[in-house]
Formats: C-alpha cells, sequence, structure tokens
C-alpha cells in the first residue's frame, strides 16, 4: 500500500480547478485527441493523483459562487480567474455540483468525462445525461447541483437588502455626526462593511445589483455604499484577503466624507455651478482628509481613508483636482475607488444631473479614460466585473423581448442573464429570468441582444425588479 502524503490543498486546489477549465476549454475548440488537448489532459493528471494518493480521493464542489477541493475552498489568482469563472458557469449550465475522482486517474477516464461533459451541454437535460453516460465508470461519481429553495433564495435577498439598508442608515448617521461635530463610532462602521464582505463573498450579484438602484433624494448617502460595494467586488475579483476587503470598503464608505464640510445650498444647487462654486467643492477632498485625521481611535485604516479622501479625484494621470506639486503613485485603494467612484456618480440621479447615463454608456466612458484618468489595468478588472452589460440595463433580444439585465456572465460578457420585462407580443411580464448561453440542440443560441435601450425613456422603476 502506498504511504499517503501530505498535500496543500490550498495551493493545490487553485491549480487543479484552473488546469480543469483549460482542458474543457480546451475541448470545446479542438478534438478530443489534439494534442493540445492531450498535453491539457496529461498536465490535470499530474496535478491531481497527488491529492488522490495523499487524500484517498478527490472532491470538487460548487457551493454559491465558490469551489471548493475536499471542503477546502479553493482561491485563486488573478491570472485564473477566466478560467475559474468559465467552469463555475459551464458546471452551473448543466446543474453540476459535485465531481469525485475516487482513484488514481488515467488517460481514458479524463478523457470519457471531458467527452461526457460537452456534449451534455446540447441534451435539455444535461445532468441526467452526464449521470447516465458515466454510469459505468465507476472511478467517477458526479452530483447534481444544490439549488437553493425559493423560500432560501428570497431569504437572502431580504439579508442582501437589509445588509444594504443598514449600511446606508449607518452612513447617513456617521455624516450627520462629522457635520455636529461628534464622535464616529469606527467599530460600528468596521461591523457594517464586515457583513456587505461577507455577501459580496458569498451573494455578489445579488449585492452588486443593489447599487443599480438608485435613490435621488439620499445621493450622497447611496453613492457612498454603492462606492464601498463596487470597490469590494473589485477588490474580490483582484483577490484581496477578506482582512484587505475590509479595509478597502472601510475607506471606500468614507471617500466623500469632506462634503458635509460644504455648504448645502451649493451641494444641492439645481442649476449648474459657478466658478467660485466649483472651487468651493473641489475642497472636499482636503476637507475629507482633515476630517478623517482629526478622527478618534487614529489607526492605519484613518491615515489610508485621509489619503484616499484626499486623492480620490486627482486622476491615473494627476489631471484632476487638488492640485499636488510633487505628486507620489496614487494609493492602490484610490485607483480601485476611483473607478467605482465615477461608474455610480454617472449612472445616477444628482441634484445638478438629473438624467443618469445607461450603465452601458457609462461604461464605455470608463474605458475611454482607461490610462488617462484611470487606472488601465483596474479599468478592465472593472469591466470583467460589470460586464458589457451592467446590472440595470435594458436591452431589446432578437425575440423581441425586452428585458432588465439581471446577473453579469465574466466569461461571456454579451450573454448575461436577463430578466423579460416585455414578452414579445409586447405585454408587460415579470420575474421571467432568460440565461443567454443557452442553446438549442443544433448549438444556437436561444436569444441574443440585438441592442440597448434608454431606460430613462421607458421610466421604469428599477426597485420593482431588482429589489
Amino acid at each position: 500500500m502506498r504511504e499517503r502524503r501530505e498535500v496543500d490543498l490550498r495551493l493545490a486546489g487553485k491549480t487543479i480547478i484552473n488546469q480543469l477549465g483549460v482542458v474543457l476549454r480546451t475541448g470545446q475548440i479542438h478534438d478530443i485527441d489534439n494534442v493540445a488537448v492531450m498535453d491539457a489532459v496529461d498536465k490535470f493528471i499530474r496535478l491531481v493523483n497527488p491529492v488522490i494518493e495523499a487524500e484517498g480521493l478527490l472532491k470538487i464542489d460548487v457551493i454559491g459562487e465558490f469551489f471548493y477541493i475536499n471542503d477546502s475552498r479553493v482561491r485563486y489568482p488573478l491570472e485564473y480567474m477566466l478560467n475559474f469563472d468559465y467552469l463555475l458557469r459551464e458546471f452551473q449550465r448543466r446543474e453540476l455540483g459535485t465531481v469525485v475522482f475516487g482513484a488514481r486517474l488515467e488517460t481514458d477516464e479524463i478523457k470519457t468525462f471531458l467527452r461526457v461533459f460537452m456534449s451534455s451541454a446540447y441534451s435539455g437535460t444535461p445532468y441526467e445525461a452526464m449521470e447516465a453516460s458515466l454510469e459505468e465508470c465507476t472511478n467517477i461519481r458526479i452530483d447534481r447541483l444544490k439549488k437553493i429553495t425559493e423560500d432560501g433564495d428570497m431569504d437572502q435577498k431580504k439579508i442582501v437588502k437589509k445588509t444594504y439598508f443598514n449600511a446606508v442608515s449607518f452612513t447617513e448617521s456617521v455624516m450627520n455626526r462629522v457635520k455636529a461635530g461628534e464622535k464616529v463610532n469606527m467599530k460600528v462602521a468596521k461591523r457594517v462593511v464586515e457583513s456587505m464582505v461577507d455577501l459580496i463573498l458569498s451573494e455578489e450579484q445579488l449585492l452588486v445589483g443593489m447599487t443599480a438602484i438608485k435613490d435621488y433624494d439620499e445621493y450622497t448617502y447611496h453613492h457612498s455604499v454603492n462606492v464601498s460595494v463596487l470597490s469590494i467586488a473589485m477588490g474580490q475579483k483582484i483577490g484581496l484577503s477578506r482582512k484587505a476587503l475590509t479595509e478597502l470598503g472601510l475607506v471606500a464608505l468614507f471617500h466623500d466624507i469632506g462634503k458635509m464640510e460644504i455648504p448645502k445650498e451649493i451641494l444641492n444647487k439645481p442649476s449648474a455651478f459657478t466658478e467660485e462654486e466649483w472651487s468651493i467643492i473641489r475642497r472636499h477632498p482636503y476637507l475629507g482628509a482633515r476630517v478623517l485625521l482629526k478622527l478618534k481611535g487614529f489607526d492605519r485604516t484613518s491615515i489610508r481613508s485621509a489619503v484616499v479622501a484626499f486623492e480620490h479625484h486627482l486622476h491615473y494621470d494627476y489631471s484632476g483636482y487638488p492640485e499636488v506639486r510633487n505628486p507620489v503613485k496614487l494609493d492602490f485603494y484610490t485607483r480601485i475607488i476611483t473607478i467605482a467612484d465615477q461608474y455610480d456618480a454617472m449612472t445616477s440621479s444628482r441634484v445638478y444631473a438629473r438624467v443618469p447615463l445607461a450603465p452601458d454608456r457609462a461604461l464605455r466612458i470608463i474605458m475611454e479614460r482607461s490610462g488617462s484618468e484611470l487606472d488601465p489595468v483596474l479599468c478592465k478588472f472593472f469591466t470583467n466585473m460589470i460586464g458589457v452589460y451592467p446590472v440595470g440595463s435594458l436591452v431589446l433580444l432578437d425575440t423581441r423581448e425586452m428585458g432588465l439585465v439581471y446577473e453579469c456572465n465574466p466569461l461571456f460578457a454579451d450573454r448575461p442573464r436577463v430578466m423579460i420585462i416585455v414578452d414579445g407580443n409586447g405585454r408587460m411580464t415579470e420575474g421571467i429570468i432568460a440565461d443567454l448561453t443557452e442553446r438549442d440542440t443544433e448549438g444556437r443560441y436561444l436569444k441574443s441582444i440585438v441592442k440597448t435601450l434608454d431606460p430613462n425613456r421607458y421610466r421604469l422603476n428599477l426597485a420593482k425588479y431588482l429589489l
């Protein structure tokens, strides 16, 4: 009997999941006996077998939006993101929740799994097709994806809504305390952000979707929370630790705190600002830094919050404000938060900008500013996270249906999940979710986006559909 060797599942897990993604993606492009496919299969086997020898088996689970290997959650670096996202969507598409390799793998076994996995995509019941085809392959077992019950899903939505609006309420309280010169409880602030981090790690799409619901009357508070949520989600895609995500979210929550020092009659002015008023508005980064440095319980996060508050309008190329004589490299958090700040501002109704931009139009502007106002590498991650059609975009499908983008698809950016709100006959409907990656038996997409529409023209209440 072979002696079992210890393996580090954290290190092995990410390379195994990544390589499985490579195997399946390569198998989609080439014939199964192609050299590229066989090389990918051989590498996968070399990665998997040492784990099987050490652990007795290798079990891959999909739980929510994450992979687990032998019950250990797999975290991945930036360069693996596309393969992870691809594999997750393909597992979910087939309702595949678990794959177990019970003993050392041979090449023919993986070739069989690959062939079965690929062919199941064209079945109306893909999981059942896989299960039947793998019946005689005793070394590979599968189990169905465990779906959240409708009640459970509703409970999660309630938790997400409660967390989001608690954060908005807390932000309003903080801003008012700052304006009154009262003490801010940073421990409570940290707990509020930690709850958002927890949801980003488990229910990212639901919480990010909340940022699409804008509130003109409470713009400043919603904006601060939205920027925090978008920044945390972006940090999670980059691979930041939970501790770093909490710090990033906290820093983002306070990025605009200097606006509390600006006279309300200027902030709420419905017409264009005069040059003098703009000069006052442009003081808010400096004022925010000063407020944060005066907070009691002065620590590392307070310093970083002050730095980001000061820098978030400087721009990547230092073309923004306030002017600095000897610029140094912008803080990493600043570069993340600036993107989130600009995107949310463009897609929101404000006193001096009543009509917001459509999400896809705002995203195009973000990409136009890439390399000048905004960090080009982080812009790519933001676009991947938000999707070509961001949540809240109104789209027309080739079936003559109209829908709201409900969930983006990181791998197939032009094929999000869409909530149909008007059917092909022009009748209002709601609650039907269409996955635009679904195909018919001949491999043709069932539905595709023809173009985006201006949601302001139709006066849609996004809260009705997304809450």
